[in-house]
């Protein structure tokens, strides 16, 4: 009985979690569309960012380049609950927060050790077929850059 019980609860938690990623419109593989985008002078562009399930967490892995052309790829698995994660691959920072604000918004915040080194604001649009993520930050070289980067869902 124990076991019935166990494996019950377990399916019910998989199952919870599954219906959970799937309402989240930031969920999936969303390509840079540059002709719509807007981009502050030597700036990183995203090409490709994967918002995917990671159990009950999420993983967004972003591959791109950087303001000279070199390809960048950073990964970051956590919540949308505010909190910092940690960040590989990615030189100007370590840690991420996202916040969700609303049903289709999150926040971000960037830190390198204890500084912010990028901040932001990503909406998917109401029929999701459209994410735009407006930033300010830092990049490598120490330059304040500002970018409105456009995205279409894959």
């Amino acid at each position: 009985m124990k076991r019935v019980v166990i494996l019950i609860t377990f399916v019910a938690l998989c199952f919870g979690v599954a219906v959970a990623q799937a309402d989240n419109p930031q969920m999936g593989t969303w390509k840079l569309n540059e002709a719509k985008s807007k981009f502050g002078a030597g700036a990183n562009k995203n090409h490709t960012v994967v918002y995917e399930a990671a159990g009950d967490s999420t993983k967004v892995t972003v591959d791109g380049t950087d303001g000279e052309g070199n390809p960048t790829h950073n990964e970051w698995t956590g919540k949308f609950d505010g909190k910092f994660y940690a960040v590989t691959g990615d030189p100007t920072s370590d840690t991420r927060s996202y916040r969700k604000i609303g049903s289709r918004t999150l926040t971000l915040i960037a830190k390198k050790g204890a500084k912010v080194t990028l901040t932001g604001r990503v909406v998917v649009s109401v029929d999701g077929k459209t994410r735009t993520v407006t930033t300010t930050g830092t990049n490598a070289k120490g330059k304040r850059v500002t970018n409105t980067a456009v995205y279409d869902k894959q």
